[in-house]
């Protein structure tokens, strides 16, 4: 069974599955969530709030969270001392 990572309010993803966590801010990840979206591949878990990072899966889906995009890079290290959700 894959490892599931919290990336907010109580969203989790299959670390496996993911190929990046990057930063909303720049224009070429504007660019991606526009055409993840025009596309139906965005999935928002924000839950309403700022957007403060984008995952991309290996499915080609594109995710947003409300989490701090260094935040959800150590919940997916293998070696830091965050306790995964199981």
């Amino acid at each position: 069974m894959p490892k599931m990572v919290n990336i907010g309010f109580g969203n989790s993803v299959a670390s496996d599955r993911v190929i990046a966590v990057v930063s909303p801010n720049g224009a070429p990840i504007k660019r991606l969530r526009d055409e993840a979206k025009a596309e139906k591949r965005l999935i928002d878990a924000t839950q309403g709030r700022k957007t403060r990072s984008v995952i991309i899966t290996d499915s080609n889906h594109v995710i947003l969270s409300a989490i701090q995009s260094e935040t959800l890079a150590q919940r997916f290290d293998p070696d830091s001392k965050y306790e995964r959700s199981k």
